[in-house]
């Protein structure tokens, strides 16, 4: 597989090489993005980007959209005029455009990568959702399935391996349809998943253990979807050893959110807390027996990584664990307002909700076995948890909140946003979740925002985008497919064991 890979790869390069047409050389771009490959190629798509990334003049809204998309995503400015042509005088869409769902797709996807203050791609949003949902039962295949995947979660948004599963069977039908990148996507994704389905058994055995050991009966038991939401941050070959650091710590984190919100009494939580606080053995001594064991395996998981980075690396575990820290001290204080029966304001709720979502940690964590592009500067850009950092926070915190105001919540976990929107403003309960989706909204014009403004950390911004893209899946339609897997199933069996047929 990998030898016929790897001729295939060189086969794809030689297309990027002839490719002369600006339109051509962009659904190249597209496609292999969409088939999940674009991993194989940054070179030649940086190339790409170059090329396109000057003055293009096109009447095709498809073309301008996919330039737009292409550009953004990769944190290079374009202008949302370049849409003013689709217009009409008094600043409305051509009603015209109905005709084109393809391009209607296009402009409906480039336009969720919109930044705070750009109405003209909040208007494009609405109208092209508008007039896809108007003829979506119209539609052929494989537009009618894009369209329907693009209405739940917009393509800049998805995560890149769920898609890729979609895409490799509708490539086919694709007007432009070349085998040779079909065949390398079906082999890239095999390969990868052999790979992935080996790290799983490895860190299914290491949780089998410690589960085992440390015996918290009333904690999930989810190191397989741990190690999915590590796959969704990164799935490429060289994050490896980084993607097994963050499903550990993943795992290790899911067991103390469930004792806080599940078992634990204030003064155990307090103690707790302390003891994560000190970061020190000597201090196992006062926790409650059921918690030592827990204690014993968090410091000693840490030390272990710390083991396996190299000497210039090792300073990275001392921002993981001050972000574990903070993340504990978060969980205590919404212990303390559970047991006080104290219901915050939504600011206060938020300013520690949104560290407590875990996502701010996490985007830390995701650093630490990544290679030299995590450098001090990264992790003092992402402990601070500014734009993409706290735009993941929010993202985790909203979908979250939003899911547990409709299906319950944990039986000690403090009221939601939604419920403390509700009890200082009293509004209803329809008027509190269109204020909490449209802050989910707002968190992802941040995302986009950062794209643009840290190029040079392009490569971090995107983990925490993906991080944020798969809270929008595991939640989709206000379901927790974390805590309820069954929901999640079917993808992992998908994405880790059933291999693409040939």
């Amino acid at each position: 597989m990998k030898e016929r890979a790897d001729k295939l790869k060189e086969e794809v390069k030689r297309l990027f090489a002839s490719s002369s047409i600006v339109v051509d050389k962009m659904n190249l771009v597209d496609a292999v993005q969409h088939l999940g490959i674009d991993h194989l190629f940054e070179e030649q798509i940086a190339a790409v980007l170059r090329d396109i990334h000057v003055e293009f003049n096109s009447f095709s809204l498809h073309d301008v959209a996919l330039r737009f998309r292409l550009l953004r995503q990769h944190g290079l400015w374009v202008s949302p005029d370049e849409f003013n042509k689709f217009r009409d005088e008094d600043g409305i869409f051509d009603s015209g455009l109905a005709n084109d769902p393809r391009g209607l797709l296009s402009l409906y996807n480039a336009a969720h990568l919109l930044i705070h203050g750009e109405t003209v791609l909040e208007e494009a949003i609405l109208f092209s959702r508008h007039q896809l949902e108007s003829i979506m039962n119209k539609l052929q295949s494989p537009l009618a399935e894009q369209v329907k995947r693009a209405l739940q979660i917009p393509l800049p948004r998805k995560l890149k391996r769920i898609e890729a599963l979609e895409y490799v069977s509708e490539y086919r039908k694709e007007e432009g349809y070349n085998p040779v990148l079909l065949e390398l996507a079906t082999l890239d994704f095999n390969i990868l998943q052999r790979i992935h389905l080996r790290e799983l058994k490895i860190i299914s055995e290491w949780w089998k253990d410690l589960f085992g050991e440390i015996k918290l009966s009333y904690a999930r038991d989810r190191m397989v979807e741990c190690y999915f939401w590590s796959n969704t941050v990164y799935y490429e070959q060289e994050h490896a050893r980084a993607r097994i650091f963050l499903a550990k710590i993943i795992a290790l984190t899911s067991l103390l959110d469930d004792t806080y919100d599940v078992y634990a009494t204030l003064e155990d939580s307090k103690k707790l807390n302390e003891a994560i606080q000190r970061w020190d053995l000597r201090y196992t001594s006062i926790l409650p027996e059921y918690l030592k064991k827990y204690y014993v395996k968090l410091v000693s998981t840490f030390r272990e990584m710390e083991d396996e980075l190299n000497p210039d690396e090792k300073f990275r575990v001392a921002y993981n664990r001050k972000s574990f820290q903070t993340l504990s001290s978060h969980y205590f204080h919404e212990a303390e307002w559970f047991h006080n029966n104290y219901i915050p304001s939504f600011k206060e709720h938020i300013d520690v909700a949104v560290i407590s979502s875990g996502a701010p940690m996490i985007c830390v964590t995701s650093l630490v076995g990544m290679g030299d592009v995590a450098t001090k500067e990264a992790f003092e850009w992402a402990i601070s948890c500014t734009d993409a950092i706290q735009a993941a926070g929010e993202v985790t915190r909203f979908v979250d909140d939003l899911a547990a105001f409709k299906n319950g919540k944990n039986k000690m976990d403090v009221a939601t946003s939604v419920e403390c929107y509700i009890n200082e403003y009293k509004v209803s309960d329809e008027v509190a979740i269109a204020k909490i989706e449209a802050l989910d909204q707002d968190a992802w014009k941040t995302m986009n925002r950062a794209y643009l403004e840290h190029r040079a950390l392009l490569p971090l911004v995107k983990r925490a985008a993906n991080l944020a893209m798969s809270m929008e899946y595991l939640f989709l339609n206000k379901r927790d497919a974390y805590t309820f897997s069954k929901y999640n199933k079917e993808t992992i069996e998908k994405v880790f064991i059933k291999p693409i047929p040939l």
